[in-house]
């Protein structure tokens, strides 16, 4: 008998399946020693409107940038992601190579430029890493793969630059960390 309370218990517990409550609140992945919420959600809302989105902060970057579907579908919690937190794109717009996917939610970008040397009246290769914030809607970035950043206010000591887009290496056999490469 007290197995089956157990049971009933457990099963009115979980959630439920997708697409049944369109408007009920799903509460983001609780990894973190704070509670994970979007800041522009009250979570306390004891009734809905008639509205069939559910609870979750998504707006559009602007300049030609489609919002992804994992931003509007998904249920993570990034304050400094341009799609669903607090910061908005402004300034320059970059493309770069991905050499380095070692953070947390950060990349290392290179980018590879040419300057122009005045003495021998030729161009030489230069390069600089930049790190840039990638908000968990990107996934599957890997080193090598092409992503356009657009800069934002510091996020960190020396992130000042988010991902809008990402485009998948077509050839994964280049040593990505040496190759140089302009856009």
């Amino acid at each position: 008998c007290l197995s089956l309370v157990v049971k009933h218990q457990a099963q009115s517990r979980q959630s439920p399946p997708e697409g049944a409550m369109p408007n009920a609140y799903r509460e983001a992945e609780q990894t973190e020693k704070a509670y994970q919420k979007q800041d522009a959600v009250f979570v306390g809302r004891k009734r809905s409107l008639k509205s069939k989105k559910g609870f979750r902060y998504v707006r559009s970057v602007g300049l030609g940038f489609k919002t992804p579907k994992l931003a509007s579908e998904g249920n993570y919690v990034d304050k400094k992601c341009p799609f669903t937190g607090n910061v908005s794109i402004r300034g320059r717009i970059l493309k770069g190579m991905v050499i380095s996917t070692k953070m947390k939610r950060t990349l290392i970008i290179r980018r590879d430029y040419l300057n122009w040397c005045g003495k021998y009246r030729r161009f030489e290769k230069r390069h600089k890493n930049m790190p840039v914030h990638c908000a968990p809607c990107f996934e599957n970035v890997k080193e090598g793969d092409i992503v356009t950043v657009g800069q934002c206010r510091p996020l960190t000591k020396t992130v000042r630059f988010n991902v809008l887009s990402h485009e998948p290496a077509v050839n994964q056999s280049l040593n990505v960390k040496k190759v140089f490469r302009v856009f």
